[in-house]
């Protein structure tokens, strides 16, 4: 089942059933036009992976670390599908980064890596937005990687057996295709990833893990329309505006 959060034209928000052009909930069908397509879900924090794709790694000149590489995104960061969101003025490169999300469904502590999947409610498809400007000048990658609207996600959440375990991911600026590979290609999968982050803090239910990027991300201009696409999930797209 795709699964869909919405604000419907009363302006509550729902969670419904995805159904392509339209979405449903309690007996009402409204076309995409009706409604506000929202994050598919509304976490207290969005764990990030770097390098987790050994071709990514490399186009940074870095190699793959012996650990999982964390760093966080807060909610505010959140963007949905359908958004024009606009990005810091003033920058030289934002560059684009299409990722596999996981969202947990259930508070996570210490989780073995065999018991992960069990954690996991569903995928989605998230584009880490990245401030290379001041990204390179700091360590914590606050202003980097934490700004309003950097983390896009959507449109819908697709449960665990429907995305495969080489499911592509694809992401198209202006219908061209910049970055194209699979799941199969993570260097750490998600439940060595869980199990992982597990063991130093606890994921409570909506919480996101950005399960990282492959090889192919480039900057961003004003007006640009970017496409995230995640076999089994469907195509997230949002505008993009630079003042």
């Amino acid at each position: 089942m795709h699964t869909v959060r919405f604000r419907d034209p009363a302006g509550s928000i729902r969670q419904g059933e995805w159904h392509g052009e339209e979405v449903s909930f309690g007996g009402e069908t409204y076309d995409l036009e009706e409604v506000d397509v929202l994050p598919p879900s509304d976490p207290d924090k969005i764990v990030c992976i770097g390098r987790n794709y050994a071709d990514h790694a490399a186009e940074m000149d870095n190699e793959i670390p012996d650990r999982p590489l964390l760093f966080l995104k807060p909610p505010n960061t959140l963007a949905g599908h359908g958004d024009t969101v606009t990005l810091p003025a003033g920058k030289d490169q934002i560059d684009h980064e299409a990722e596999i999300a996981v969202v947990i469904g259930k508070q996570a502590r210490n989780v073995d890596a065999a018991d992960a999947m069990d954690y996991v409610a569903g995928f989605t498809c998230l584009n880490d937005l990245s401030n290379r400007d001041d990204q390179r000048k700091e360590k914590n990658w606050v202003r980097g990687k934490a700004f309003d609207n950097a983390a896009p996600m959507g449109p819908v959440l697709a449960s665990p057996d429907e995305v495969p375990a080489d499911a592509d991911i694809e992401l198209r600026v202006n219908g061209e295709t910049k970055q194209s590979s699979s799941r199969d290609h993570l260097a750490f999968p998600v439940p060595e990833l869980i199990e992982e982050i597990t063991t130093y803090l606890t994921l409570e239910p909506g919480d996101v893990i950005a399960t990282g990027t492959p090889a192919g991300v480039g900057p961003l201009s004003d007006g640009d329309t970017v496409e995230v696409e995640v076999e089994g999930v469907g195509v997230l797209e949002h505008d993009v505006r630079i003042p």
